[in-house]
C-alpha cells in the first residue's frame, strides 16, 4: 500500500490524490456578483450540505496551488456577501466545464457559456436558469484554512430560498435521481453520473437493532462464497431464522432442494443465498444461509 506523509509531498501531487479518493464530489456552481455589479459563475466540488435546521451549505473556494492567487467568487461574496448555489445536471455539464475557464473579472460567464441569467428573489447574484435546483444563499462565515497555494477558504450559505424545477420531482413530491440527473466531480477529468444504472439503493433501517457480523454463525461469517455486503444484508437482521423457519421460507424451491440434496451442499447454497440478497431478499436469502451450516 503506497504511504504518503502529507508534509513530504509536493501540494499539487496530494492535491491530485485527495480528489481522486475523496470522490464522486457534488458541484457546487456558484453565481455571484462583483461589487461593480459583474455576475460570475464558477464550479466548486469541495461542496456539500451541513445542517437541514438552519439549512446551511458549505463551498470552499480554495487557493490557486501554481500561483497562490484567490478566485473572482471568493472576493465578491467577501464584498456582498450573497451567493446562488445552482446544481449541475448532465444536460449542462459541458457548459459548466466552460465556466472554470479563468475568465477576467470582467467577464460575464453567463454569456461565455451560454446560460440564461434569471434573477433571485432574495439575493442580487442570479440564478441559472438551466440548473433544476437552484438555492439562493446569504454568506455567514468564511473560514481561511490558510495561507499557502491550495488552502481553502470554507464559505458558510444559509438558504434562504431554495427553486426546483417540477419535472424532475416524483408523483409524491420528491427529487427522482434519475430525473435531476446530477453530475459528480473526481479527479483530474473524471466526473460520475448520477442516475441509470449507476444509482443504487441500500434501505438501512437505522431504530431495528440487528445482531452484526459478531452474531452470525462461523460456517456464515467465514464464507468463501458471500462478500462483505452479502454478510452485511444477514448482520442487519435483528435476528436469523432458526433451521426449522429457514426451511418453512425456502418452502418447494426447487433449487434449494437440490442444493440440500447434494454432495456440496453448502457451498450451492451460499450460492444460491448471494444471488438472493443481491435482489435485496434478505428473509430468504437468510434462509439459504442458515441451511448451509
Amino acid at each position: 500500500m503506497l504511504s504518503i506523509d502529507p508534509t513530504q509531498i509536493a501540494t499539487k501531487d496530494l492535491h491530485q490524490y485527495i480528489l481522486a479518493a475523496v470522490a464522486p464530489r457534488p458541484i457546487a456552481f456558484a453565481s455571484t456578483i462583483s461589487a461593480d455589479g459583474v455576475p460570475n459563475l464558477a464550479p466548486y466540488s469541495f461542496f456539500n450540505a451541513f445542517s437541514s435546521n438552519p439549512p446551511i451549505l458549505i463551498f470552499s473556494s480554495n487557493r490557486r496551488v501554481a500561483n497562490n492567487t484567490t478566485k473572482d467568487t471568493l472576493k465578491n461574496v467577501e464584498d456582498t456577501g450573497e451567493v446562488v448555489i445552482n446544481v449541475v445536471s448532465h444536460n449542462i455539464s459541458r457548459q459548466m466545464a466552460l465556466t472554470s475557464i479563468e475568465y477576467g473579472p470582467e467577464v460575464n460567464e453567463f454569456i461565455k457559456a451560454g446560460f440564461t441569467a434569471l434573477p433571485s428573489e432574495r439575493v442580487r447574484p442570479f440564478r441559472v436558469a438551466e440548473s433544476p435546483v437552484q438555492m439562493e444563499c446569504v454568506v455567514d462565515q468564511i473560514l481561511p484554512l490558510g495561507e499557502g497555494g491550495g488552502a481553502g477558504n470554507l464559505i458558510f450559505c444559509k438558504i434562504v430560498m431554495m427553486h426546483i424545477a417540477e419535472n424532475i420531482l416524483t408523483e409524491t413530491g420528491r427529487i427522482d435521481p434519475h430525473k435531476i440527473d446530477l453530475m459528480g466531480r473526481m479527479g483530474r477529468f473524471y466526473y460520475a453520473r448520477a442516475s441509470g444504472d449507476a444509482v443504487e439503493e441500500i434501505v438501512q433501517e437505522v431504530t431495528r437493532i440487528g445482531i452484526g457480523f459478531d452474531g452470525l454463525p462461523p460456517g456464515i461469517r467465514h464464507s468463501k462464497v458471500l462478500t462483505g455486503n452479502d454478510l452485511a444484508h444477514l448482520a442487519s437482521l435483528p435476528s436469523l431464522p432458526s433451521h426449522e423457519e429457514a426451511l418453512a421460507l425456502v418452502g418447494e424451491d426447487e433449487r434449494a432442494q437440490k442444493a440440500i440434496a447434494g454432495p456440496d451442499s453448502s457451498t450451492e447454497l451460499q450460492r444460491y443465498a448471494k444471488e438472493v440478497l443481491g435482489q435485496n431478499d434478505v428473509l430468504r436469502g437468510a434462509a439459504l444461509a442458515v441451511l448451509s451450516v
